[in-house]
């Protein structure tokens, strides 16, 4: 598995930081998410920003998943990496929208990179947590990773254990956070 560069994650946090716009924001949430994604085994062909046939839905990044043992072989061949660097937690709107876009595309599972997390608490099931919790029933899955959890990786295979973890904890408990 591959190392991460604490310089580079710090260097992408930053330049989120620093923009002076959303979209430089997001683009740089989305390099973030490139450079963590593409360094996870079997994960490869990357595509941002594509929006569908009638211009109403955009994915910020997909990947390939070839299913490699040490990758998320247990996963989707389609990753969706939803990214949002917002100051303030995620709402259950734009949760669902993401939901919705995973729905669209006959998919699964897929992650929401929330810089700040997402509305409501994990133990209660409220809010965006609810929404999340409820997809479950459908067998519709997403996690979300937050800029603190982003902040610890050292690794891929920490990627690859968090994602495994995470979707452990949303099968076993219905929520998002242990």
């Amino acid at each position: 598995m591959a190392s991460y560069s604490r310089k580079l994650i710090k260097h992408y946090l930053q330049r989120a930081d620093k923009a002076k716009t959303t979209a430089g924001k997001g683009k740089a949430f989305e390099d973030l998410a490139l450079y963590l994604f593409e360094n996870v085994p079997g994960l490869s062909h990357p595509k941002r920003n594509k929006k569908n046939k009638y211009d109403t839905e955009e994915i910020d990044v997909a990947f390939w998943n070839d299913l490699h043992p040490a990758g998320l072989k247990s996963l989707n061949a389609i990753i969706l990496v939803e990214c949002k660097n917002w100051s303030k937690p995620v709402g259950s709107m734009e949760v669902s929208w993401f939901l919705t876009k995973i729905r669209n595309r006959a998919l699964d599972f897929g992650i929401l990179l929330a810089a700040q997390g997402i509305t409501g608490s994990a133990q209660e099931r409220d809010d965006a947590h609810h929404i999340v919790a409820q997809a479950l029933k459908d067998g519709v899955r997403m996690i979300i990773i937050t800029r603190t959890e982003i902040e610890s990786l050292k690794t891929s295979r920490q990627l690859v254990d968090m994602i495994k973890e995470k979707l452990c904890d949303l099968h076993a408990g219905g929520t998002v956070f242990p």
